[in-house]
């Protein structure tokens, strides 16, 4: 009897690692893969910088410095090091695993609110057809189409959440001190969670706590906090909307309540239903984000307090739209399908058609999914690969400065790509002056040097290197006479400057 018992266990384990696999694959497949976009642009850089630190020798710090909190490209470096596995397909391996534990880690959450097998994985498939959604105005999606260190803290932070409601919070622990390495303020968020989790769940009767002491703002000690800021530092603060609450839409502040009054109403339907597992992770929902409301309020209204703004305290509504996203999932599966899997999966097939619509407009010019072996098409990719085969390492390059934005460009960062050193952009280098201060007259000095780029001629390019010492730039084909160029495609040319 204790041997069927083992096995039944093995075999049910062993089939819920199979669906989450296959769920995995499913959400990975409608998300896309795009290596080096937009922050792994400063990620990837940065790990390629730990395994070859001859690698970027002008303007690392707009990498390194960031990443100063965060153990991600040191745990990267390692794995590749001790694995011998190339960089791409390491960052592959990581990215799928990330996907991995976060889908397990929903459906644990879901084995504790919802008593039906099928329910569960109705919310888990929901989640994985869905990974890009938007966060309101945050500028998040649920999870990142290529690795991020927030994938993997998120990832732990759901581990730390499931372990709360199993009723094991010193479990959680562990989880939540990885996340805090990885990423220290989505970790923030998780530890404040759990700690609401952990006060409100076991509970009883379900009734307003008199006092919330161990509830912990998201913040994160950074000592440039209190220093005046920059003007420099203004400018790049200046270029990032979505830090700033008041700037956001009427739709983006609707994303920001809705999702709060959407769990009020769920807490008081699941009470009515005597589903008191469902109703106090409800509560804890809607108390944990108007608590993390007044703080975004309280931190971003007031002028003085302007250099906590990077600090993006509405980022807290990325757990609760994982949450909400979920627990949708499952109520529709039972409740609007009346758990037909038919036309629950007709459902599912129209979310994963329209999320994948999405992200081929959103990443038009690039492939969906950007695997290491295949040749790049994308014209920008195929000048960045031929610069990282055939420049010397030592190389400098200038680019426009707003190269990212560019038709077709599709968001992908030079320094991580092609593994050379540029001068400072205005899209993406401008995020790191914000967590980073001290960098903003070198960035400021750097991109309004650049600015004009489409009409530069030899004599600015000389300029640039007789400032700067950027030897090389990649320019619009035909470029500008003058110019040593020794690579072209259809629309652009790696050209050295004399």
């Amino acid at each position: 009897m204790i041997e069927r018992t083992a096995v039944l266990n093995r075999r049910r384990v062993l089939s819920r690692l199979l669906l989450t696999a296959v769920f995995t694959l499913l959400g990975f497949l409608v998300m896309g893969y795009h290596p080096g976009i937009e922050d792994d642009g400063v990620y990837l850089s940065a790990v390629k910088s730990d395994l070859a630190p001859d690698l970027y020798p002008h303007d690392s710090d707009f990498f390194r410095l960031q990443l100063q909190a965060t153990l991600f490209d040191r745990v990267i470096a390692g794995f590749v090091q001790v694995t011998h596995i190339p960089v791409a397909w390491a960052e592959l391996t990581w990215q799928l695993g990330s996907l991995f534990c976060i889908l397990g880690a929903l459906y644990a959450i879901a084995n504790r609110l919802f008593d039906r097998e099928k329910v569960r994985w109705a919310g888990v498939a929901m989640v994985a057809s869905m990974l890009t959604l938007p966060v309101a105005g945050t500028a998040l999606s649920l999870a990142d189409q290529h690795l991020h260190p927030r994938n993997l803290a998120t990832a732990f932070i759901l581990l730390a959440v499931s372990r709360v409601l199993a009723h094991r919070p010193l479990q959680s622990a562990p989880w939540l001190m990885l996340a805090l390495l990885l990423h220290p303020i989505m970790a923030a968020f998780g530890i404040s969670f759990c700690i609401f989790l952990a006060f409100l769940y076991p509970v009883r009767k379900l009734v307003w706590p008199r006092s919330w002491r161990g509830a912990l703002p998201a913040a994160v000690p950074l000592g440039w906090i209190f220093q005046p800021p920059s003007a420099t530092w203004r400018e790049a603060l200046n270029t990032r909307r979505y830090y700033f609450l008041f700037r956001w839409t009427w739709y983006e502040w609707l994303g920001a309540v809705g999702p709060l009054l959407l769990f009020w109403l769920l807490y008081k339907w699941a009470h009515n239903r005597g589903n008191l597992a469902l109703a106090r992770f409800s509560l804890c929902v809607v108390v944990y984000g108007i608590f993390h409301q007044a703080m975004a309020l309280v931190i971003l209204t007031p002028p003085s307090l302007i250099r906590l703004t990077p600090l993006q305290p509405m980022r807290y509504l990325h757990l609760i739209y994982l949450f909400l996203v979920l627990v949708a999932g499952c109520l529709f599966y039972k409740y609007l399908f009346k758990a037909n899997v038919w036309r629950w999966s007709a459902f599912l097939v129209l979310a994963c058609a329209g999320m994948f619509a999405a992200q081929r407009v959103l990443y038009a010019h690039s492939p969906h999914l950007e695997i290491p072996w295949q040749n790049p098409s994308n014209p920008w990719l195929q000048a960045f690969a031929w610069v990282r085969a055939n420049t010397p390492r030592d190389a400098y390059f200038a680019l426009d400065p707003y190269y990212l934005e560019a038709p077709g460009e599709d968001a992908h960062g030079f320094r991580a790509l092609a593994e050379r050193s540029v001068l400072a952009d205005a899209v993406k280098d401008t995020a790191v002056v914000t967590q980073v201060p001290q960098l903003g007259p070198l960035w400021s000095k750097q991109v309004h040097a650049t600015l004009g780029w489409s009409h530069f001629q030899l004599g600015d390019f000389q300029r640039l290197r007789a400032n700067f010492g950027s030897d090389w730039v990649i320019v619009a084909y035909p470029g500008p006479g003058g110019l040593d160029c020794r690579w072209h495609n259809e629309s652009l040319a790696v050209c050295r400057v004399p």
